[in-house]
């Protein structure tokens, strides 16, 4: 079972890159990908329905901003959009999909940005988040939350720590949360299976800095503890162009039905 999360930057400029041919070849079961910029009524077919594919949407409210789709070979058992809050969820930031054996949250987390001034909202989103989470895992769900969080959890997780040290995605209160959220039994795996230094999801677009691997862990699995017994790997694809992230993998091994 091979979950896949990307943050695309805009999947109809993904899409002019190659988006749709690459989902063909990787065959995942379940794709999250993140920052759509799209409503669904502006697809085309043949991003509304690829084939062996059943898609579901939660764009945000304004125009060419944010949002997240999932990509699912299975039908899920239910679909729930949004968190349930109405100042998160007009920026189409979470979408879950509950098959037999896990739930699995697409999640798009709020950045900061450069003043720092939503770093506020951005936690409030997190507790949010953690809440449901918590709701899942409490009733016997077995959880695999994925996407972009817009955090480096630690200083392996970026190439300049130091120079981040006050960057939202790098701050103390960002990172604890992430500190928070594992000590509630969610676990990190890829970090878990790949101790090695230098491996980022996400680069700046300025010239050369992708190259040189100037990039920060911001994209993740977290899994419950109960499936940690089915991971059989997790990696990343730097390889992928087509956004300035590039995808995560999970693979786990399927459950009873």
């Amino acid at each position: 079972m091979k979950l896949v999360t990307w943050n695309v930057n805009g999947i109809r400029s993904a899409c002019r890159k190659g988006f749709l041919e690459w989902l063909a070849r990787e065959q995942p079961d379940a794709l999250c990908v993140q920052e759509i910029k799209i409503h669904e009524s502006q697809c085309d077919e043949a991003l509304r329905n690829p084939p062996g594919y059943r898609t579901y949407w939660h764009p945000a409210e304004k125009k060419g901003y944010s949002g997240v789709a999932t990509f699912s070979r299975d039908e899920p058992a239910a679909v729930r959009v949004g968190l349930g809050l109405p100042d998160y969820d007009a920026e189409g930031r979470v979408l879950v999909t509950e098959y037999s054996d896990l739930v699995l949250l697409n999640v798009y987390v709020p950045n900061g940005q450069r003043d720092l001034g939503r770093v506020p909202f951005k936690m409030a989103f997190c507790n949010a988040l953690l809440a449901l989470c918590n709701d899942l895992t409490s009733k016997g769900k077995h959880v695999v939350v994925c996407g972009d969080f817009n955090t480096a959890h630690r200083e392996i997780d970026l190439k300049n720590p130091k120079s981040n040290a006050n960057t939202t995605g790098f701050l103390p209160v960002e990172r604890a949360w992430i500190d928070t959220f594992i000590s509630h039994g969610y676990v990190d795996i890829f970090r878990e299976l790949n101790p090695e230094p230098g491996q980022y999801t996400w680069w700046s677009y300025r010239p050369g800095v992708r190259e040189r691997n100037i990039g920060w862990r911001i994209d993740y699995h977290f899994i419950s503890r109960g499936l940690r017994d089915r991971v059989k790997n997790a990696y990343l694809l730097p390889q992928v162009h087509g956004s300035d992230h590039c995808p995560a993998v999970l693979e786990l091994e399927k459950g009873a039905s």
